[in-house]
């Protein structure tokens, strides 16, 4: 062999290692804008519909071969599954990776995507996923300390001992997944730790807590915050806030040069009034946004998980211009399908996920299956570009989503789209069905509202009632007043003589049609039956009755 042909030789040898050594070119991303934003993977786009297992639900082999396709029959492409530091590194630096791999394979035996959710240091502010050579040591691995120097079960984020010994099983973790999974991402995203946060004291005050915060690093960043003068326990969470970040940031470096794709932190919210340290203090909440985007810019976003009252606030909270939403746990109920309709429409989220979804009984779980049912139909159509069987570029850009949420004190929302109005209610409003007025409790209604184009609208959702109309005959319609039928109330002047004085202007909306559909995986709607007469109010609403979940499709005329 001649010296050039040597010399070439070793370079491709040299090139076909370095391949080898670094990692994958990234195929996961968050893609998209408007209600076409989505997770791409390999190429296809994906929401996830999704569900969070219980906590030990994948601690055995013969739970993860039983749960997961059970998960796929209820409707979800999306599983959340703890991956526990406890069970990988039973004994200092020997990793067993065995539940891992076989949730990845079962994932894949039922058409599966998998967030897993990486228990390392904290999971819900304690260290109870630390394996126990980490915790009975405490001289090398610190506990966080209360004001009082009571040490609490909480590793200390000012531990490098212990940031170390984290990042280093994550690492191997992440190395793992990246050698078995990483053409074909069954595993979509990484959740980094859980619910990170301080409890029983808003900061750690340990010795390498003391120290640092005397170091006064943190001042510079936490300074955006305008904490009030003399607010010990914000200053005090912003603080922690800052380190927290910090921790995870490292993490976060670390991983993303083995496996790149999304990563994430959660929060438990600051409910109820309490104060830091009454709740996960500085965790991602939402006020302290400025300190986790600033310090952790590896992390992709920020996520909320929902178990209070008030769901639509808490997810207007995270859905802002620097974070895209994603709800990995909220509460399983009877409302969680239409919430998640109402997250994936309003708020553009990328998934939605109801907690210990394999623990729920099917009155709960049914809505979560009909819901999905829906979210899979009309990501056929807004991820596929297709409508009636036509590619629709042009008709993608007039494309905009809603999303409604009813419950008994929550009636209506009015949105305006142009010169066009959708006055929406729960459907209980119609006092038509005897649990609008039994003393029930009203279970929850919510649809995506999607306009596809001027006067053509979809609506996918439960217990819903829509009336469109032009903005001057909102205005006008607003004086007269009708009942139920359309008839006029008893002793009020009628409408016609009112018209006739004060004129009727503009033009009004009508209803050409109500259908129920179906949308096939090429993005092409499938007349299923119409709507009309009773089922229309005489072509006065778009109306779903509550526990029922339909695809309606509404073409709307001027007159």
């Amino acid at each position: 062999m001649t010296s050039t042909l040597k010399r070439a030789s070793a370079l491709a040898l040299f090139f076909c290692l370095l391949s080898l050594a670094l990692p994958s070119s990234a195929q996961v991303r968050i893609t998209g804008n408007g209600p076409q934003r989505c997770l791409s993977v390999n190429g296809r786009q994906m929401l996830m519909l999704a569900g969070e297992l219980s906590n030990s639900a994948a601690t055995c082999k013969s739970d993860i071969d039983s749960v997961l396709p059970r998960m796929s029959r209820l409707g979800l492409n999306t599983v959340l599954v703890p991956a526990q530091w406890d069970l990988t590194e039973p004994e200092e630096g020997k990793y067993d990776f065995s539940l891992i791999d076989e949730t990845i394979n079962v994932a894949r035996q039922n058409n599966l995507k998998i967030v897993f959710l990486w228990f390392g240091a904290w999971k819900n502010s304690m260290s109870c996923y630390a394996p126990l050579w980490f915790k009975a040591d405490t001289k090398r691995f610190p506990r966080a300390m209360t004001t009082a120097g009571k040490p609490l079960e909480i590793a200390s984020a000012f531990s490098e001992n212990i940031l170390n010994a984290d990042k280093k099983v994550f690492t191997a973790l992440l190395r793992h997944i990246a050698e078995v999974d990483g053409d074909e991402h069954t595993v979509v995203m990484i959740q980094v730790e859980n619910e990170i946060g301080m409890l029983e004291s808003a900061r750690d005050h340990s010795p390498l807590a003391e120290k640092a915060y005397k170091s006064g690093e943190w001042r510079k960043v936490v300074g955006s915050l305008n904490i009030p003068s003399g607010d010990v326990l914000a200053e005090d969470e912003a603080f922690q806030a800052y380190y927290y970040a910090k921790y995870v940031e490292q993490l976060a470096v670390a991983g993303k040069k083995i496996l790149d794709i999304p990563f994430y932190v959660n929060a438990a919210m600051n409910s109820r009034g309490r104060k830091p340290g009454e709740y996960p203090s500085a965790g991602p909440l939402a006020h302290l946004f400025p300190v986790w985007k600033k310090v952790a810019p590896h992390i992709d976003l920020c996520a909320p998980d929902i178990y209070d009252t008030g769901f639509k606030g808490w997810a207007a909270k995270y859905a802002t211009k620097d974070n895209v939403l994603f709800i990995p746990e909220s509460r399983c109920c009877e409302n969680s399908g239409v919430r998640a309709l109402y997250t994936f429409g309003e708020h553009h989220a990328i998934g939605f996920g109801p907690f210990a979804i394999d623990e729920a009984p099917a009155s709960q779980t049914g809505c979560v299956s009909a819901a999905y049912g829906l979210m899979r139909q009309l990501s056929n159509l807004l991820l596929n570009g297709n409508s009636n069987g036509k590619h629709h570029e042009a008709q993608g850009k007039e494309m905009k989503s809603w999303g409604v949420l009813f419950s008994q004190e929550d009636k209506e929302r009015v949105i305006e789209d142009g010169n066009t109005v959708l006055t929406c209610r729960h459907n209980f409003t119609l006092p038509w069905d005897p649990r609008a007025t039994n003393g029930q409790t009203w279970q929850e209604g919510g649809a995506y509202i999607l306009r596809l184009a001027p006067n053509d609208y979809i609506i996918a959702g439960s217990g819903v009632v829509v009336v469109f109309q032009t903005k001057t005959e909102k205005e006008q319609a607003e004086n007269v007043k009708t009942g139920e039928d359309g008839f006029a109330i008893a002793g009020q002047k009628n409408a016609s003589s009112s018209d006739t004085r004060s004129g009727f202007k503009g033009n009004r909306l009508g209803i050409g049609f109500v259908d129920e559909i179906n949308i096939n995986a090429n993005g092409e709607m499938k007349y299923v039956r119409r709507e009309n007469g009773d089922q229309d109010h005489q072509g006065r609403h778009a109306r779903i009755s509550v526990g029922d979940y339909k695809i309606l499709h509404v073409k709307l005329y001027q007159y």
